[in-house]
């Protein structure tokens, strides 16, 4: 059984799991989409603690959501796995992925970004990898896959189909140098939409065929909302979440728990502090 560049082929799967890929080839036909509303109280008092000291004052929610989903996957494994060329894989690594603008204008370019998360790294390790990231991108610096894309839109369309079908049969078979892939936003094991920093809730957005990401989740912003606790009325800081899954990759309850998982680790922000490895039972 051939391993892939980013990822382990999986063994010993049922009947019907091998058969899924065959019954249904696509991934972006496959995603189910799960939206939910998390009470983020504790997590905003977190984050204004955090803002008040100098040596923390630079993270930000988005490196707060990102961490925790690092910290879901490392205790929910399933939900690093991909299908292609109807096979599956767990992969190599943990990342997150994200598209940054360089500046808040309609016609400012958009730069693919992906960072890998460590075992080792907690909160204030991914936010400076997070932030020396979005540096990189103020500064005008492009990557590879920045360079790739550009080239290959800038080409007459007989050209681009051309090329993007070879693109596709290495993609399927792991043929693509790592040099191209490293960077781009559909090899991650989730691609992350931070809306909430626009004001914007949180959306519907479809996965896509090409590379090898299953997982898509957008953030909205975090609002006063009215919440019933014990039969009163109490105003909590609330946002919306919405995550697209391949469905292929783990069953519904599997899912329904990692983000049982998700929303427990942001009333507890403080288990961000830890590795992101670290195991917890909730």
């Amino acid at each position: 059984m051939k391993n892939r560049k980013d990822g382990i082929r999986v063994k010993n799967l049922s009947g019907i799991n091998s058969l899924i890929p065959h019954l249904k080839p696509s991934r972006a036909d496959s995603d189910v989409y799960i939206n939910m509303k998390i009470d983020v109280s504790e997590l905003v008092k977190y984050y204004e603690k955090l803002r008040s000291k100098k040596e923390t004052k630079d993270i930000t929610y988005f490196h707060i959501f990102c961490s925790a989903m690092g910290m879901v996957i490392y205790n929910r494994p399933l939900l690093n796995r991909f299908i292609i060329n109807k096979k599956f894989y767990d992969r190599k690594h943990v990342s997150i992925s994200f598209v940054a603008k360089k500046e808040f204008t309609d016609d400012s370019e958009e730069t693919l970004n992906l960072v890998k998360i460590d075992k080792d790294d907690n909160l204030f390790s991914l936010g400076k990898k997070l932030i020396h990231t979005v540096e990189e991108v103020r500064n005008q610096n492009t990557n590879s896959a920045d360079d790739l894309v550009t080239l290959i839109g800038k080409m007459p369309k007989f050209v681009k189909s051309f090329i993007m079908a070879i693109v596709r049969f290495g993609d399927n078979h792991d043929l693509l140098p790592s040099f191209l892939t490293e960077n781009l936003i559909y090899y991650s094991s989730v691609l992350v939409s931070n809306l909430g920093s626009i004001n914007c809730g949180a959306i519907y957005h479809n996965l896509t065929d090409f590379g090898t990401n299953s997982i898509l989740i957008t953030i909205g912003e975090i609002k006063d909302e009215p919440v019933v606790i014990d039969g009163k009325i109490e105003i909590r800081k609330m946002c919306e979440l919405g995550a697209n899954l391949d469905e292929r990759i783990a069953d519904g309850f599997y899912f329904v728990k990692s983000l049982k998982l998700f929303e427990h680790i942001l009333k507890n922000p403080e288990l961000l502090e830890n590795k992101s490895n670290t195991k917890i039972d909730f």
